[in-house]
């Protein structure tokens, strides 16, 4: 437990919360993935009503890039310090949505591990989790599924990133090599929907795919920071130069 509440010192988006918790405003993973489920359902509106999505589509891949950025982030960066997996299979996992975009909270049954490596972190975070999530989104809003693991590329990435962002900082050239490692072969095509790169000492990620967040109501053309809509050279430009970027 101690190597997992250490991690929050990095950035926020790695609190996580070690027990089974209680109230409504929590919903369990395994049942946010159920065929129609109304957690699922509650996580679209949330986003929506955030956002006022023209598309259904546009609402789903919204969504899934803000969710995917908070829910696996503590497992994947203590896989990248430490090499262990987490116990985040989607019946050990609960989150707690933002009134609006993303996720407020997560917590895990326990803070226990899992036998194996790389292969077993796929599991729990892609196979049995982010990529089963892709696919109820893709039946109920019919989102291109390479759109959405775009998404899931981008929310896992962040995984990454963000321990180089805050005062205490993870060194961005070793947090790259991990992400490297875990994004070569991964299920997904994730190393095809986008790179990491250093930019003014952090680790910054470059999208392949668009979120369509520009489309929305409360977007109105603004660009992430990390959108294939802009030219490679301008999205590292301006991380160079610090400006304000919108990232999940």
């Amino acid at each position: 437990m101690t190597a997992v509440a250490a991690l929050a010192k990095y950035a926020p988006r790695y609190q996580l919360e070690v027990g089974a918790p209680e109230g409504d405003e929590w919903l369990r993973v395994d049942r946010i993935l159920e065929p129609g489920s109304p957690e699922l359902t509650e996580l679209l509106k949330r986003d929506d009503e955030a956002s006022n999505h023209r598309t259904a589509h546009a609402n789903a891949l919204s969504m899934l890039s803000f969710y995917a950025g908070r829910a696996p982030a503590t497992a994947l960066l203590l896989w990248a310090l430490e090499g262990r997996v987490l116990d985040i299979r989607p019946q050990n996992l609960w989150v707690r949505p933002h009134e609006g975009h993303g996720i407020a909270a997560v917590a895990i049954r326990s803070a226990t591990f899992l036998p194996g490596g790389l292969e077993t972190l796929y599991d729990v975070v892609l196979r049995q989790h982010l990529l089963a999530l892709s696919e109820e989104l893709h039946q109920r809003t019919r989102a291109g599924l390479r759109q959405l693991h775009g998404g899931v590329a981008a929310g896992c990435a962040m995984g990454f990133c963000a321990a180089t962002r805050e005062e205490v900082t993870v060194r961005p050239e070793y947090l790259l090599d991990r992400w490297r490692t875990f994004s070569t072969k991964a299920p997904g095509g994730l190393a095809r929907l986008g790179e990491v790169e250093i930019a003014a000492g952090k680790l910054v990620y470059l999208r392949n795919t668009c979120c369509l967040y520009y489309t929305s109501e409360v977007g109105k053309g603004t660009l992430c920071g990390s959108c294939c809509l802009t030219p490679r050279d301008e999205r590292l430009t301006a991380y160079e130069g610090g400006r304000p970027i919108l990232t999940v």
